[in-house]
């Protein structure tokens, strides 16, 4: 509107937030055809001597349409052009042409904002956050023919913890054509609960849902209407519907992902029942795909270094490549130079861009038996940086030199372009240091490999001095047959080529802190606390049933520690004891406040060596790109606060763990299906309340044995030593028992087993004196009997 300042001119103001340079431009056509009274300063009066006011065209209207701060209504128009009279009717003529075309929208009732604007209050649902931690979030209705502008939530007065899916009423702000802030105003609802399961079809068109998760209760009830036609046996996602009280809760199915029997649906089970993120934007894998080599430029060139990758036979991206030469240096006898080069992922993600975002969402690659989910797209992971051989590659490459007893002396940090020389395995490179060459190794074996294993017998010193903590965890691999199903199940042998790749990586990931608190840059550590005090006294509880002493209130060190797990190396009680110990630990984590490593013994650690599968590892090369005036890819200073991402980045890492744990069990289920009613040797991992978790010796597979299913007793739980103890038996199952074992179901759907203990026939005849009939005694009746939360009976 025009109001008369002080000074007795003519001055433009618009009704809305700020200026629109529009109507500015308009008004001060106009002011040439008013005057103002005297008698009443802010009111305008045309005079009616002067050429009426020019009608705005369509272009003008849609630009103060687009600029204004949301929806505007036809009066707001009206004003702001000082439109009268026939112009309003003629107003509203040109703003149905306009939506007509296509080229204004309704922004609520009798509002009117250009297409692919938001209406002033939207229902919004939580997607994510980005790189700077600020929620994202999408219209839950959006009718516009283009993608949804991107909205960031505000979470300032009041709750900041909105989870995936949440539902909020937000009040919209514009602030550019695709870009709102909302502001909410409640929330109105939690994200909806999705059930993973395999439907199965009922004779009405409708069926029933079994659900994937061993922890469901019940099956669910799918009337036909909420069926989307799917088959019977097929996965499928669904969502919780009101309902009734007793009976099959109902639920209807919102996403069908094939049938059970199809290669890799338990790895597709595994991803969808832990929320692993697989889908790229489509801007994210057009910025992969169109990326392009790096050019040498001012990088150094370390293309004629014979630097190798050692990595497993399957692996398909190659992040990692090392060298080592002993050190020229006179005053450093028996010392070593080596190079660590890892590819320069920092090149091609920036911060902020779609990549980053699709990389921090992830926060890592997750690595299934059958199949990797990647953090980046495979034009990355597989292409520009996976260091394959004979191909000219960025990377960042850390030289270090160690003395002759592993110790770090120096290091320094580089961007270079480099080209691998071999790619190796690690059975190829541990035959080649025995001795047993090929058509690669017998040209490498003297210059590459041989200073390879030199340089790993010095950190194996340094290894020693520092009293690492040397837990004997197996693992367990997979080997899959044409069909896509489970051929056999192995123990992973682990080689001292995989301890020689291991020990480079730790040091440079060393040197990566060290860098950063030289230069004085941020720095994601990978932190591993002590175990607390509470965890210590339950552990020398536990050992001082087997006689092994800890003093009470001792400190944990890992020396202590390595001790313990010595005295039982070459026992039945090596695996038990490892176990417990693990379980005592805490768990690493990423956090930009250090305080050392206590696994590995070191005072301070960040993950450097994988950026391609761990969204921290790029972290720290941007910090060291930053910090040495490496070049562009660097850390920016608007970066998102680094607790926060320490946080996330350790809840994607444990999900990623989560799913790939689920989907070992699942298909080792899968495997055993068809031998139940075998029996198994086995050992007692786990004792519970309710019975026992075994672990198979053959195939490292997991299940239960119901206490139900253990000879007839009441049975004491004590949690310190892991035992549960039948009263009148004497029966006794500790943790780390040998026991055998039947196996008795395989739930398919769930990947549970069930198990029953395979007794002897002197502890059946010992189970049936001790029996008594199988009757409880009435209360009172039962001499010396003590109620217990933790006595449970196994009844006939």
């Amino acid at each position: 509107m025009l109001i008369l300042r002080d000074d007795g001119n003519l001055a433009y103001r618009h009704s809305g937030a700020g200026q629109n340079p529009v109507c500015a431009k308009i008004w001060t056509l106009a002011c040439a055809r008013v005057t103002v009274s005297k008698q009443s300063k802010d009111k305008i009066v045309t005079d009616q001597t002067r050429k009426p006011i020019p009608f705005p065209t369509k272009a003008q209207i849609l630009e103060f349409i687009n600029e204004s701060p949301g929806s505007v209504g036809k009066r707001e128009i009206a004003r702001a052009f000082a439109l009268r009279g026939p112009a309003k009717i003629q107003l509203k003529k040109v703003l149905k042409e306009l939506e007509r075309d296509g080229k204004l929208g309704r922004g609520g009732k009798r509002r009117f904002a250009t297409p692919g604007s938001m209406p002033d209050v939207a229902v919004l649902e939580i997607i994510g956050i980005d790189e700077d931690g600020e929620l994202l979030a999408k219209p839950l209705s959006w009718q516009g023919d283009d993608k949804p502008p991107k909205v960031y939530v505000s979470q300032s007065g009041g709750r900041t913890a909105y989870g995936l899916r949440d539902r909020v009423l937000c009040r919209m702000h514009k602030l550019s054509a695709k870009e709102y802030e909302a502001q909410v105003i409640r929330q109105i609802s939690e994200a909806p609960s999705r059930i993973l399961g395999v439907y199965q079809a009922g004779g009405d068109g409708g069926g029933r849902l079994v659900p994937t998760d061993r922890r469901a209760k019940s099956e669910m009830i799918i009337a036909p209407e909420n069926a989307m036609e799917a088959e019977s046996g097929e996965l499928v996602l669904c969502e919780p519907l009101p309902g009734r009280v007793f009976g099959l809760k109902p639920a209807k199915v919102v996403e069908r992902l094939g049938d059970t029997d199809q290669p890799k649906a338990v790895s597709l089970v595994c991803i969808h029942a832990h929320d692993i993120p697989t889908e790229f934007t489509k801007e994210a894998v057009e910025q992969a795909e169109t990326a392009q080599a790096v050019p040498l430029g001012k990088r150094v060139d370390l293309r004629d270094v014979p630097l190798v990758t050692i990595d497993g036979a399957d692996a398909r991206d190659y992040d990692d490549a090392v060298f080592a030469e002993p050190d020229t240096d006179p005053k450093n006898e028996g010392g070593w130079h080596i190079i660590v080069a890892i590819a320069d992922v920092s090149h091609y993600v920036r911060t902020g861009d779609d990549l980053d975002r699709c990389a921090y969402e992830r926060g890592n690659s997750v690595y299934f038996p059958d199949r990797v989910v990647p953090m980046l797209p495979e034009a990355l992971s597989n292409g520009w940086c996976s260091l394959v051989p004979h191909e000219d590659r960025g990377c960042v490459a850390v030289h270090m030199w160690i003395d002759a007893d592993g110790h770090l002396l120096r290091h320094k940090f580089v961007r270079a372009l480099m080209r691998s020389h071999a790619r190796l395995t690690y059975e190829q490179a541990q035959e080649a240091r025995d001795g047993q060459l090929d058509d690669v190794t017998e040209h490498i074996v003297e210059t590459v490999i041989n200073p390879l294993y030199g340089a790993y017998e010095s950190f194996q010193r340094y290894r020693a001095e520092r009293n690492v903590l040397e837990l004997d965890v197996p693992e367990r691999k997979m080997a899959f047959n044409e069909e896509g199903k489970v051929a056999s199940i192995d123990k992973r042998q682990r080689l001292d080529s995989h301890k020689l790749i291991e020990e480079f990586m730790i040091t440079a990931n060393v040197a990566a802190a060290e860098a950063l608190e030289h230069k004085r840059q941020p720095c994601m550590y990978r932190v591993h606390d002590a175990p607390g005090l509470e965890k210590m006294e339950a552990l020398r509880q536990f050992l001082g049933s087997l006689d092994i002493k800890i003093a009470k209130g001792q400190q944990p060190n890992p020396k202590i520690f390595n001790r313990i797990l010595g005295q039982v190396r070459e026992t039945d009680q090596n695996h038990m004891v490892n176990m417990v110990v693990l379980r005592s630990q805490s768990q690493a984590e990423y956090n930009p406040e250090n305080i050392g490593h206590f696994g590995l013994s070191l005072n301070r650690y960040a993950h450097f060596t994988s950026p391609i599968r761990r969204y921290s590892d790029l972290l720290v090369h941007r910090a060291l790109i930053r910090g040495y005036g490496l070049g562009e890819g660097g850390l920016t200073e608007d970066a998102k606060d680094f607790s926060d991402m320490g946080e996330h980045l350790s809840k994607t890492e444990r999900r990623a763990a989560g799913a790939e744990r689920d989907a070992m069990d699942r298909y080792t289920t899968l495997f055993l299906a068809d031998r139940v009613g075998a029996s198994f040797g086995a050992r007692v991992n786990g004792v519970t309340r309710f019975g026992l978790f075994v672990t198979l010796d053959e195939t490292g597979a997991d299940g239960l044995v119901p206490i139900r299913s253990l000879p007839q007793d009441y049975y004491d739980h004590d949690e310190q030593l892991h035992t549960l103890v039948g009263k009148r038996s004497g029966f006794t199952f500790r943790l780390g028992q040998i026991v055998e074992v039947k196996l008795m179901e395989a739930d398919t759907v769930t990947g549970g087993m069930v198990f029953n203990i395979v007794l002897s026939p002197e502890d059946v005849a010992k189970a049936a004196k001790a029996g008594g009939g199988g009757r409880r005694p009435k209360k009172g009746h039962r001499k010396g009997f003590k109620k217990s939360s933790n006595s449970r009976r196994r009844s006939r």
